[in-house]
């Protein structure tokens, strides 16, 4: 006969922190039209430091950056930390979290709660990005087709890579 333990810690149910994780993700599509606004300013900001970033060296700060990037994209978007972010063409939900990893829209799977086919307790992450999408200035980014993941980025910061695309693109 099995015993049940006298003590569970916190957090050790899947279900229940998965469902922490979800409550997160899904504040942050219900106010993607304000995290667009912050994240144009906040790519706005670092573009602004590209000298300094130059000087430096984009290689030195990196390790710093992506620190303060995965912890910041981490707790608001549950962050992959994939290096090509498309945050801003998905209504600030991470296509990374699909469990098939799918970064151009949903599978056929998704269940008539709106909830994903393979983990039936989170709520699909095109569904979310959809709803997010309709809310943004910049919603109809969603119909741009993404490239495939280049899977050597992984663990890299997308903010770095693209304030030098940004900074590329003006000359600068």
């Amino acid at each position: 006969m099995a015993s049940t333990p006298l003590y569970e810690p916190a957090g050790t149910n899947p279900i229940r922190r998965n469902q922490r994780k979800y409550t997160v993700r899904r504040w942050s599509v219900r106010h993607a039209r304000l995290l667009e606004w912050f994240y144009t300013v906040f790519a706005d900001l670092l573009l602004e430091l590209h000298p300094l970033w130059n000087l430096i060296g984009y290689s030195r700060v990196e390790g710093t950056v992506v620190v303060l990037e995965r912890a910041a994209k981490g707790f608001l978007f549950d962050c992959q930390m994939c290096g090509q972010c498309v945050l801003s063409s998905t209504g600030m939900s991470c296509p990374m979290n699909c469990p098939k990893l799918l970064r151009n829209g949903p599978c056929g799977g998704v269940r008539a709660n709106g909830n994903c086919e393979v983990e039936k307790e989170m709520p699909c992450v095109w569904t979310e990005a959809w709803k997010g999408s309709q809310q943004m200035k910049g919603g109809d980014k969603i119909e741009t087709v993404q490239l495939p993941h280049d899977q050597s980025l992984r663990g890299t910061s997308s903010w770095l890579r693209s304030t030098a695309m940004r900074a590329e693109e003006r000359g600068k």
